[in-house]
């Protein structure tokens, strides 16, 4: 298998995954729809994502 393909395959699976865990595991979570929830719900992943390229960019950046 392709590594290129391997790799879409693998976020495929992933992604089927985290979806049915959302749709049947996420009545077990009682989140309560409020404003505060619903920023945090769309400002964390690109929190997340802004930490880890700022992360690798110090580990790749040469010492003076």
């Amino acid at each position: 298998m392709d590594s290129q393909t391997g790799f879409i395959f693998k976020v495929f699976i992933l992604s089927t995954g985290l979806s049915v865990f959302i749709k049947y595991g996420g009545r077990v979570l009682p989140i309560a729809p409020t404003q505060t929830n619903a920023l945090v719900a769309i400002a964390l992943p690109s929190l997340i994502l802004a930490f880890c390229l700022w992360w690798r960019d110090r580990k790749n950046q040469p010492l003076n």
